[in-house]
Parts: C-alpha cells; structure tokens; sequence
C-alpha cells in the first residue's frame, strides 16, 4: 500500500500510533513509545515515495522490538531494576537491517524480568495482558510484543526464544513467530547474552500476523554476524512448490508425559489435513526421547542460566520480581549444577540431536502443539488435563525440545478453545531449513484469514 501510495508512511505510523494510545492503557505491551523519532522517520520515508526513490521490503512498515534487544536510545532493561535506566548508544544488527529495509521503529516491549518466565510481569512496568482476555497473559518472555502484534498496535516484531518465548506468545495472541536456527539472524545486541551453552539454545526471530509477513521480517534480518558465535553464511532463499508437495510431513498430537488439550490436538489433526489435502504426504510421527531432551534442555537453561543470574542478582534480592524469584526457587529445588553434570549434558545433547535429525531425513517437516494449553490466566502454574496434572514448566516442552535441539519452528494459528481463545500449531523443520517451514506454515494458513481479538472488535 505504501509502494502505490494507497497510504502514506506518516499515515500508517500515526494509525498504528493511535490503537497504542487506545489500547495500550489495557495490555500494557510498551516500555517505550518512540513517537518523535517514529514521525520524523515516516516524514522522510513519505519524501523518498514522493521522490521515486528505490524502496526496501519494509519500506514505511511500523514495527516492535522486544525490550532485551539493543534499539540506540530506547531503554533495554530486560525488565530488571538491576539494568533500570541502561540505553544502549547503538543499535543491535537485525534493527539496524531492520531499518535498512525501511521498517520504522515504534518502541520497545515489556518482558519478564531476566526473560525468565512464560508470563510478562516486572516490577518495573507491570504485568502485560492478553487482548484476547485482559485476565490472561500473552506468554512470555516476549508476551509485549505479541500483544502489541495482536492488538494492531504494531505491524510486526522482534523477540527471542531460549525455551519457547517467541512461539508460546504467539500461540498465546493468534498471531505467527518464527523460532530460526541459532546464528541465522544475529543475536548481538541481546540481553542476556546468547554465549557459551546459551548460543545453542537462545535465538533472535520475527512475530507478525500472517506467515508471509513474518518471512518478510526474517529475510531482512536474517545473515551472519560476527557478534554471533553461532553465526553461518546461509543464504536466504524460497523454496519453489515442487519443492515443498515432496516433503514428507510428520504430525504428533501430543507427548506421552505431558498430555495437551482435546482443542489442541484437533487443531494438529486440522493442520495435518489441511497439508494433506493439499497434497502432501502426511503420517504419524513419534521420537520416543524427546523427554529426554527437554531435561537436558533445563540442565542448559535452568540450572546453568541460573548459574549465570546468581551473581547478578546476589544481594539485591529485594528488589527482583516475585517471577524471577519462583524461577530461582525451581533452580534451587534441584541438585546443583556441577562440572561432570554439565559435561554429560553437552554429550547428551550431541548424542541426542544426530538421531533425532536422522528420523528428520524421513521427516523434514514435523507438526506438533506448541503448548499444552492455551493462554493461561494470571499466576496459573498447574491444569488438569482429561484427569492428567500437567505443570508450568512441562506444558511447555513442546517448544524447549527444539532449542536443545537447534531446530528452527513456525507458530501458525489453527484453532480455537472452548474459551474462544486461539490456539496456534508448531512448524517444525531441519537446522537452516526456515525457508521450508514458512512454506508448510503458509500452506496451513491458506485461506484463513487473521482474527482480531475481541479488544479491538
């Protein structure tokens, strides 16, 4: 719309400006709303249409970023009065490829603190709400910016997922997330760092409303950089649909140890079908260790990213958030992360990836819930299932698996529950195979349209 001037850029920017002034008071998604530098970039972005000037992909397009990624002048607190006040000088690489591409910066969203949690509350802005239902989170860690998304209050954004925290926001908000492969878009410029263990499970990725949307987002900023230790020059490429009616896709409903909802399960059925239908060869697909993967997922994320937050926090315990403090009450339940334990976590993991990507080779394609159930009210840490107790932490599993594993995972809304709220399925692919993700991603889409939530109906 903007490229054949249906809307100018100052106009857009100013409409997405207005549903943040109208609904933001409600969600709560904002850290900062940067409307003086947002105008003066639309004002120029309107002069180089007017010009005829060459445009970029996302020429005019207002987006997000979530409050952990450095924005040059915008706070990046990562929700923590340890880090209040820290404004980065420069901008991390995906913003400036980001703005490069013509994309206009609106503001930064709210987080858990440390990120450390599927549900956005801090004591330095508050909690961040779920326009589908005001009394239920949007996820976590990166539940503003869903809920931005979501609530139009953003075209599309920036978020990060060490455990989930891209894909459980967006099936949280009806919208869609690309969880990418570490090192296909740079995770410099984040806090806290994707070092060391972290490298392998932390990951930088795009939120937007429509699949094809989020692909725009991630060919902008996808490429290596040198602040990535995880970084490989893989070019970014479609994949034509000869291609994808040849990939074999796998489907799972649920795990035997952490059951989903009958509505999540019916929305994988759908999807299967729906790809089938299309033509793709669809079976059932069961990897028996994935249990296993998800321990070994919290030895790296929980005890040895608890063993990094100690230090940080050591002495100021009053003044972190009651959600950092049950994440490290849970770290602390357990034994102790040692030498030994963490060197057999790392072999466990490369001894368990090889045989997972080998089942692959039969299965490029894997569809599968993205959590056990759908957005969960406020301070909700257990449900019962058709009978079956399922925890805060193991309904998650579905998304943890993947980031033991390295494998990039598209959320695609799907379905709905009883409640109405939406319920989105995970796209599962090979390391560096984004591309064919988004393309079975976009297959399952076709022909459903974007639902507002009702906030904003």
């Amino acid at each position: 719309m903007v490229r054949v001037k249906t809307i100018s850029p100052v106009e857009l920017v100013q409409a997405h400006l207005d549903s943040i002034r109208r609904f933001n008071p409600r969600l709560n998604a904002f850290v900062t709303v940067d409307e003086g530098r947002a105008l003066s970039a639309a004002h120029l972005a309107e002069e180089a249409v007017l010009r005829g000037a060459k445009l970029g992909p996302l020429h005019g397009v207002p987006v997000t970023i979530k409050s952990s990624i450095d924005v040059a002048g915008l706070r990046c607190e990562t929700g923590s009065r340890l880090r209040a006040g820290n404004i980065p000088t420069a901008d991390a690489p995906l913003v400036t490829r980001l703005k490069k591409a013509g994309a206009i910066i609106l503001g930064n969203t709210n987080v858990p603190e440390f990120l450390m949690a599927y549900e956005t509350d801090n004591l330095l802005y508050g909690r961040t709400n779920n326009p589908w239902d005001l009394e239920r989170t949007p996820g976590g860690s990166s539940g503003g910016e869903s809920a931005a998304i979501a609530a139009c209050c953003s075209a599309g954004g920036v978020g990060s997922d060490g455990g989930g925290s891209i894909r459980v926001p967006a099936h949280y908000t009806g919208i869609c997330g690309l969880k990418p492969t570490p090192g296909r878009i740079p995770a410099t410029g984040h806090f806290p760092a994707s070092a060391g263990p972290f490298a392998q499970l932390g990951v930088v990725g795009p939120l937007a409303r429509t699949i094809g949307d989020v692909q725009l987002l991630f060919e902008a900023m996808a490429g290596p950089d040198i602040g990535d230790p995880a970084a490989a020059p893989v070019p970014v490429r479609r994949p034509g649909e000869e291609e994808v009616r040849a990939l074999r896709v796998g489907f799972f409903e649920d795990e035997n140890h952490h059951p989903a909802t009958p509505e999540t399960r019916a929305a994988v059925r759908a999807a299967a079908k729906k790809l089938e239908d299309g033509g793709l060869n669809v079976s059932p697909f069961r990897f028996d260790a994935l249990e296993k993967a998800r321990e070994l997922w919290w030895q790296l994320f929980g005890l040895a990213g608890g063993f990094v937050l100690g230090p940080m926090v050591k002495g100021h315990e009053s003044e972190i958030s009651p959600i950092l403090k049950e994440f490290t009450g849970i770290v602390h339940s357990d034994p102790p992360l040692t030498l030994e334990s963490f060197m057999n976590t790392l072999l466990g993991r490369d001894q368990l990836r090889p045989l997972f990507l080998a089942r692959m080779e039969q299965f490029p394609i894997l569809i599968c819930p993205v959590c056990s159930v759908p957005a969960f009210r406020h301070g909700e840490r257990k449900w019962v299932i058709e009978g079956r107790s399922v925890e805060y932490l193991n309904a998650m599993s579905y998304t943890q698996w993947f980031n033991l594993l390295g494998n990039p995972a598209a959320v695609v809304p799907v379905g709905r529950s009883p409640e109405g709220l939406p319920i989105g399925v995970q796209v599962v692919g090979r390391p560096f195979c984004e591309e064919q993700v988004l393309a079975v991603a976009a297959e399952i889409e076709r022909g459903n349209s974007w639902q507002a939530p009702p906030l904003i109906t």
